[in-house]
């Protein structure tokens, strides 16, 4: 019935192309059955669609969630052959990826297309592999049973269905409106699951563990784990792993009575798993004071400059450590010293975004240009920016290159806040000399036999300074004008006298207008 309805929904809006920033795909419902449940569902994407997205954004939810842990290759190495394990047993051929993210928040997450995460700080709170298994395993089925793609679906169809489907409707105009939604979803896919999402995923994932060989009481074991913390309301577990996969006691009993269907005696793999995790077991002190440093950076740069140096202290090779070091000297306005500190964390890990990102403005504070714009070009490489884009967009316009000032701003422009404001703000100043006609209309019409002139700002900016050139043949005789405006607000409008007149002949009839055009063609902002 679901997938009757939706389909209805999106014949009626034709097979419109959603040409998101990501990915495109068309909307083309059909039924078909899950590789995981064997249950019939609505397929918007196809499975290269959910590669697609996957494969592009992998790299920027890598970045964004804290950049790859690279102190110990062997660490992702071995996660990376337990996920290939569990995988491999999976309903579903994907092109899997694992990886180890440097950053301390207990979190995994599922990208659509097989693309998955676990971070530094969930790996210290597992005790064996069997639980690494039953986490992985777990994100496995997000991504195979397309969890997150049916959270995209319903946002199209919620879109497609709110925004009307009468045939005489816009075509274009839905498909921006709904390629913008999609975007928002696409962004937010892996962020929360629902209840029967997460039940899914973990009977799904005992089953892959056990067929894999692992012991399946580690389903139940990690869970109760889960469950305790939450109820002792761990703040980093809050904004990690129960933000995105809310723990219950109703799961930890459905992993228990999964039990009689994917019964223990497999590999538990403790003494592996401590010996592979063995670097970052010892380094946890030092990430914990390197977590109290980053703390205090700016509440008490003293304590935080003494933690961090602790920190680095037990584990220099750590970029990280080294990146807190600038942000304490950055703050107390130390900027040369940062730089240097900036450089070490850098040469560390050269590809993480936010260490270029602190240090180009230490270069923006003490003046120097370039070394700024290089270092917020490469950051935004990584991963863009809001901010960056400004910055470069500022960068940009001192060095006369109006067409990529636009180009930046109106990137950062789509930020929420004040950011985005300031954006939008000065790409409007740049595109309103370049093309004022986007923004004020220039329309005649006739009072009383002379020629009117009616001008409307339809931005949300006022405008000053608008020059209207106006041409009109009447009769065979060309009038010029050039008429000004001295300023409008947002919404405003004025009427000017043309001093062309349109009158009656001899005979009674009207004169002939054989031409007559009004462009706007010249305006300033009017703050």
């Amino acid at each position: 019935m679901l997938c009757e309805r939706a389909s209805t929904v999106v014949r009626r809006a034709r097979l419109v192309r959603l040409a998101a920033p990501v990915v495109g795909f068309m909307l083309a419902a059909g039924c078909a059955v899950n590789p995981v449940t064997g249950q019939s569902e609505l397929m918007l994407l196809t499975t290269e669609d959910e590669i697609a997205f996957g494969q592009e954004r992998y790299p920027q939810q890598q970045q964004a969630s804290g950049g790859l842990y690279r102190l110990d290759p062997a660490v992702a190495e071995y996660v990376a052959s337990v996920g290939a394990r569990v995988a491999g047993v999976s309903d579903r051929a994907l092109p899997y990826e694992f990886v180890v993210i440097n950053d301390g928040t207990p979190n995994a997450w599922a990208l659509p297309g097989g693309k998955i995460g676990i971070h530094r700080g969930l790996l210290l709170e597992l005790e064996n592999e069997a639980e690494l298994a039953a986490v992985l395993g777990h994100e496995i089925v997000h991504a195979a049973a397309k969890h997150s793609a049916t959270q995209i679906q319903r946002r199209v169809l919620s879109e497609l269905a709110n925004g009307g489907g009468a045939e005489t409707a816009d075509d274009s105009q839905r498909a921006g409106a709904v390629a913008d939604a999609t975007e928002r979803r696409l962004r937010m896919a892996n962020l929360q699951y629902g209840r029967d999402d997460e039940i899914e995923s973990d009977y799904y994932g005992m089953k892959y563990m056990h067929a894999a060989g692992y012991d399946t009481t580690a389903a139940v074991t990690v869970q109760e784990k889960f469950v305790a913390l939450h109820d002792q309301r761990r703040s980093r577990w809050l904004e990690g792993m129960f933000r995105s996969h809310p723990p219950s006691r109703d799961r930890v009993e459905s992993n228990r009575a999964a039990l009689a269907e994917f019964p223990p005696g497999g590999e538990l793999g403790t003494e592996r798993y401590q010996a592979k995790m063995a670097t970052l077991l010892r380094d946890r002190d030092a990430y914990d004071l390197a977590d109290r440093a980053r703390r205090n950076v700016r509440r008490d740069p003293v304590l935080a400059a003494r933690l961090i140096d602790r920190a680095i202290g037990q584990q220099p090779r750590e970029a990280r450590f080294h990146s807190i070091g600038g942000d304490i000297l950055a703050s107390r306005g130390h900027c040369a010293e940062a730089v240097r500190v900036y450089d070490a964390a850098i040469e560390r890990d050269p590809d993480y975004f936010a260490y270029y990102l602190r240090r180009g403005m230490c270069h923006d504070t003490l003046g120097q240009m370039r070394l700024a714009r290089d270092d917020l070009a490469r950051g935004n490489s990584l991963l863009p920016t809001p901010f960056a884009s400004y910055k470069l967009g500022g960068y940009a316009l001192v060095d006369g290159d109006r067409a990529e000032a636009k180009r930046q701003f109106e990137i950062a422009s789509r930020a929420p806040g004040g950011l985005g404001a300031a954006a939008h703000s000065a790409y409007f100043r740049l595109d309103l000399e370049d093309a004022p006609w986007k923004y004020l209309t220039a329309r005649l019409g006739s009072d009383t036999g002379q020629v009117v002139l009616h001008v409307v700002n339809r931005s949300d900016f006022p405008v000053a300074n608008i020059v209207v050139q106006v041409e009109m043949e009447v009769d065979g005789v060309t009038s010029y004008r050039r008429l000004s405006v001295n300023r409008l607000g947002a919404g405003e409008y004025d009427t000017l006298e043309t001093g062309i007149y349109r009158g009656i002949g001899s005979e009674g009839i009207p004169e002939f207008v054989s031409f007559a055009w009004a462009q706007i063609v010249e305006a300033a902002p009017g703050w």
